[in-house]
């Protein structure tokens, strides 16, 4: 590989992780099983606590 090949593919890898990194997260944030679990058990408490008229 030739120095100038080997110089733009560097520029490139950095450019490219600039841009990933500015990019907008538009992705969730990961809720674990259990948390699932546990948000599941809070909403079912608190929907039993409500009396019915």
């Amino acid at each position: 590989m030739n120095r100038r090949k080997k110089g733009n593919q560097i520029l490139k890898a950095r450019a490219k992780k600039a841009k990933a990194k500015l990019a907008s997260k538009n992705s969730p944030r990961y809720i674990s099983k259990a948390e699932r679990a546990n948000f599941e058990t809070e909403d079912t408490e608190v929907i039993q606590s409500i009396p019915e008229d």
